[in-house]
């Protein structure tokens, strides 16, 4: 897997490389909580694309077809600034939930378009510009020659979405607000049972090596939270470490693992002893979900 930065300093050009072809890009976007990053698994790559203070937006590109499509794209500019930098059809919008750091550039972005009708993807008809509903779990949609599957997460709001794309070995996952590096989503809409449902039964299922790219850069406040839970738990620190150096040189905490998060996240750790007796939920791990949400709610 290789990655490529695309560092938002004024004024910087950088050209081909000898090994792989990145196209001149100009980034003057100094503002940008992150740095430009894209991400290569095989017959796809994965371009993160900061947003307002602490948001993802990401641009999922199929290599074979050149089409694309944009989870969350709340900054419609940043998107086809991307779009044409790298030369892609951008055909479809996977928008997580209806919030409006997350769908609210859909309808601009829809009518900046110029090209085919964009098709909006999403679970809850909140969502501006919705094209296709996602009301039933599991559900199969086509990107190019990729396969994205539509796993329905309700808790953060009832109608959220998180997108998986497997082909091979290579497996991502977009999870919005239900799953962040080392941490989740506040259940605006849902309750505990929801979101241990969410995360345990169904993306913990997922491949350990599947990269996690959640909707905030939410890690360092979640680390030290899960550390708060887990004083001893070596992995948070080391994890801890790296996110906090990569942070300083402007370095996204994305993507992390749905492995690396059954050893970080205390929400995903629900079932295991050592969190449970943090909670006093010994045997009882949706308690343990809703107890480990207040704790972090009110730290």
């Amino acid at each position: 897997m290789f990655i490529k930065v695309l560092y938002s300093l004024p004024s910087v050009i950088i050209k081909k490389s000898s090994f792989l072809c990145t196209c001149l890009v100009y980034r003057p976007l100094t503002t940008m909580h992150s740095n430009i990053i894209t991400k290569e698994f095989g017959k796809f790559k994965v371009q993160v694309l900061p947003a307002l203070s602490d948001n993802f937006m990401y641009l999922l590109i199929d290599n074979s077809t050149k089409e694309a499509a944009i989870v969350d794209p709340v900054a419609p500019d940043v998107v086809w600034d991307a779009v044409h930098k790298e030369n892609v059809k951008l055909t479809t919008v996977l928008t997580t939930h209806h919030h409006w750091d997350h769908a609210g550039g859909n309808k601009e972005l829809i009518n900046s378009n110029t090209n085919d009708q964009l098709t909006v993807i999403g679970g809850d008809d909140r969502i501006d510009g919705l094209t296709v509903m996602i009301d039933t779990h599991g559900v199969d949609l086509q990107l190019g020659s990729l396969n994205i599957k539509c796993l329905r997460t309700p808790c953060h709001t009832t109608g959220h979405i998180c997108y998986y794309v497997n082909e091979g070995q290579d497996g991502v996952v977009f999870t919005g607000d239900t799953l962040f590096l080392g941490g989740c989503g506040r259940f605006f809409e849902g309750n505990a049972t929801q979101m241990y449902e969410a995360l345990i039964k169904i993306l913990s299922q997922l491949p350990d090596s599947t990269a996690v790219f959640c909707g905030h850069e939410y890690a360092i406040q979640n680390l030290k939270f899960g550390l708060h839970v887990e004083p001893s738990n070596q992995h948070t620190l080391t994890k801890l470490k790296d996110i906090e150096t990569r942070r300083k040189i402007k370095e996204p905490s994305v993507p992390s693992t749905i492995g690396l998060e059954k050893l970080i996240n205390p929400f995903m750790r629900v079932e295991i002893e050592s969190v449970q007796k943090v909670t006093q939920t010994i045997g009882d791990p949706i308690k343990t979900m809703k107890m480990l949400r207040d704790m972090k709610n009110n730290l």
